[in-house]
């Protein structure tokens, strides 16, 4: 009876003092996923890049300058950690 109740005991001075299973544990770090961060990117990539372009073709600058010279802006504005697709 005694070593039944030690027993118990130390296993409930156990269960206080853990964490639990780490297999059932959540990270505390949230997992990035890609394929969003991704698209997200290159949505706002592409409305960024439309607006500029309707800014600069209202001021008179050529279909191909402006495209290049928005996309050079983008870059050095926004760095993202991927290059994304063209």
């Amino acid at each position: 009876m005694t070593q039944h109740l030690l027993l118990t005991a130390a296993l409930a001075a156990l269960a206080v003092t853990s964490s639990g299973c780490s297999l059932f544990r959540k990270s505390q770090k949230p997992r990035e996923s890609t394929a969003i961060s991704s698209e997200v990117e290159a949505t706002f990539r592409q409305r960024w890049m439309d607006k500029r372009l309707a800014e600069l073709k209202a001021q008179g600058v050529a279909d191909a300058a402006a495209q290049t010279q928005a996309a050079q802006e983008f870059d050095a504005r926004y760095q993202f950690d991927r290059k994304l697709a063209r």
